[in-house]
């Protein structure tokens, strides 16, 4: 069976979201969220695959994205707004649950919403990001205290005008910089210079990566094409809006920090992903917070892009996961 992906818009929580469709509507639900900088695109794969098993598949444009709203307060962008946001989404599409399969900041939200929503997550896969509890201390005191003179982007990121200045000034360079960067062959040489020390030779943190002398070998000039003009009508600053909440997100959700994620989870990551040396702690750490932890596979040949560098391994992985959790 060969699914035809479909798209509409829907009404959630004051926005207008930008969704693609796959499967039965009526049967379980299987819900995509992408992470940063990416598209609802990195997911038609797993769309496809999830709607021949037998699943309604959607993925969408999260915001700030694509062609879903992206409302002009940085506040708006908090993780309990999108939480809201999705739970609308999940309601709109005719359903009481989810299945919720995240990939990076797609993934930290997914873990939010499983702490904030708990009747709407049947189950958690989550992809590259972790969840190792509630921060202990403010994340942005965090990470001036770890990367102290170090170029680290979600630092970077805070000081609004700056980054997205930069990025928007050639979205072409930027995005293949940046999905190089952190895929499986980039991702070894990244990992070890994920902050660099800020240099009279340093304007920004495009001079921080390396241009590549082609696409990634998953990547390819069409599909590459597709997630550039995806920037064009929103540009780059409401998807770094996400990382500009960190700290009011933290400030709102001290009555998380010992709630534990209570539903079925699965964690993967690609092994050569420069992201696992920061989030190497929090994986370590994740059972303890996670009351049904049922596996964690890291993928070889693959970095931080997993659904597109390695689309059918995730495929077998999701199919086996979501079949066991609705057998019970």
């Amino acid at each position: 069976m060969n699914h035809k992906l479909q798209h509409r818009f829907i009404q959630t929580n004051g926005v207008q979201y930008f969704i693609k469709e796959a499967g039965n509507k009526k049967a379980p639900l299987v819900l995509f969220l992408h992470g940063f900088p990416d598209s609802w695109y990195s997911w038609r794969k797993q769309l496809k695959a999830m709607a021949d098993a037998g699943y309604y598949a959607v993925a969408p444009d999260m915001l700030g994205y694509g062609e879903t709203d992206a409302p002009e307060e940085i506040s708006r962008y908090s993780q309990d707004y999108m939480a809201k946001d999705i739970v609308g989404l999940i309601e709109a599409l005719g359903h009481e649950q989810a299945i919720l399969v995240g990939h990076d900041l797609g993934a930290s939200l997914s873990w939010q919403i499983s702490l904030l929503y708990p009747k709407k997550v049947k189950a958690i896969i989550a992809l590259s990001v972790p969840y190792g509890g509630r921060a202990l201390v403010r994340p942005s005191d965090h990470m001036k205290k770890i990367f102290a003179g170090r170029l680290f982007y979600i630092d970077y990121f805070q000081k609004v005008g700056v980054a997205e200045k930069e990025f928007d000034a050639d979205k072409r360079t930027f995005l293949l910089k940046f999905y190089a960067a952190y895929d499986a062959v980039g991702g070894i040489q990244h990992a070890n210079n994920l902050a660099p020390e800020w240099t009279e030779d340093i304007s920004g943190f495009l001079d921080t990566l390396e241009m590549p002398s082609a696409l990634p070998k998953w990547l390819s000039e069409e599909d590459f094409n597709y997630y550039v003009s995806r920037y064009q009508k929103h540009g780059l600053r409401p998807p770094i809006n996400w990382y500009r909440c960190l700290d009011e997100y933290w400030e709102r959700t001290e009555h998380l920090a010992h709630q534990k994620v209570t539903q079925a989870a699965f964690f993967i990551a690609g092994k050569n992903d420069p992201v696992n040396v920061m989030n190497r702690k929090a994986m370590q750490r994740m059972p303890q917070f996670l009351e049904d932890f049922r596996e964690m596979e890291m993928i070889e040949d693959c970095g931080h892009w997993i659904a597109c560098e390695q689309g059918e391994v995730l495929n077998g992985v999701l199919s086996s996961f979501i079949e066991e959790v609705l057998d019970e």
